[in-house]
């Protein structure tokens, strides 16, 4: 049991950090990026081929697929979202809607249907606490980069002015507008620091397990129950969240793990759908 816990915790703080995005994006924009899965899917394929063409360690790869990503949330939420915004939430939500086909459709061409899976020279190495309790060393790896980025994330929305203009738009847009923030520049790089953050989600992912192009539904659903959980547009909530989804997938086993999460997320919608901690 002990064993399960540990693992449960270790998955939940990869869940946390593939959700922070969406949550930030529902939170501060009010919209629900239904291609989330796709970009942290894609983000992961970048990694990859730079990793196969390079030669390096997945985690150097940070150093391109972050800006990466960030360019292109920057330009899409500044193009495209913020226009048809203009037409309602319902709008934009069809356009990430038709953005998930598009990734997916495109990653499939580009990569195949095969699985990918980024290799580490500590992918198997375990820190033993006791004869049957050992913490493998890669998954507290990638949980420990999910929790600093969601401490880094916070601590540049309340210290920094772009992030205070962000949470200012969240409170209120037009209150922030009087005060002279510009509401398209920062919601577009709101989204391109949710892109970011999918960049490193895909490196997180894409080590421990394999993934493949279809692959972005499934952790969206993931992102989606993470997020439901903690509360919509809470970093705090996020990481708890991603807890509770991972200890319940991770005590459920193979067989009852996912269909426990979904019903212990069920149970919140309908008894508290605002989550355990407000944005």
């Amino acid at each position: 049991m002990i064993q399960q816990i540990i693992y449960g915790i270790l998955y939940g703080g990869v869940f946390a950090l593939a959700a922070i995005g969406m949550s930030m994006m529902f939170g501060i924009v009010g919209l629900t990026n239904l291609a989330h899965g796709e970009f942290i899917i894609l983000a992961a394929f970048l990694s990859s081929v730079l990793c196969t063409a390079l030669g390096c360690s997945p985690f150097l790869t940070l150093i391109i697929t972050v800006p990466v990503m960030f360019i292109v949330g920057f330009i899409l939420q500044k193009v495209l979202i913020n226009y048809v915004m203009g037409k309602g939430a319902n709008a934009a939500l069809l356009v990430t809607f038709g953005l998930s086909f598009i990734l997916k459709d495109g990653m499939l061409q580009i990569f195949s249907a095969d699985s990918r899976r980024m290799v580490v020279a500590f992918q198997s190495a375990n820190i033993r606490i006791s004869d049957s309790v050992v913490i493998p060393v890669l998954y507290l790896v990638v949980c420990l980069i999910g929790v600093a980025v969601i401490v880094i994330l916070h601590l540049f929305m309340s210290k920094t002015y772009v992030g205070q203009s962000i949470r200012a738009t969240s409170d209120d847009k037009v209150a922030a507008q009087l005060v002279g923030v510009n509401i398209k520049n920062v919601t577009a790089v709101a989204m391109g620091i949710a892109l970011a953050t999918a960049a490193v989600s895909g490196l997180t992912l894409g080590m421990p397990w394999p993934f493949y192009a279809t692959s972005g539904s499934g952790y969206l659903l993931i992102a989606f129950g993470v997020v439901v959980l903690g509360g919509m547009g809470s970093m705090i909530g996020a990481l708890v969240g991603g807890v509770i989804f991972g200890l319940a997938q991770v005590l459920g086993g193979s067989n009852w793990g996912v269909f426990i999460s979904y019903i212990i997320l069920l149970i919140f919608l309908a008894v508290r759908p605002q989550g355990l901690f407000k944005k």
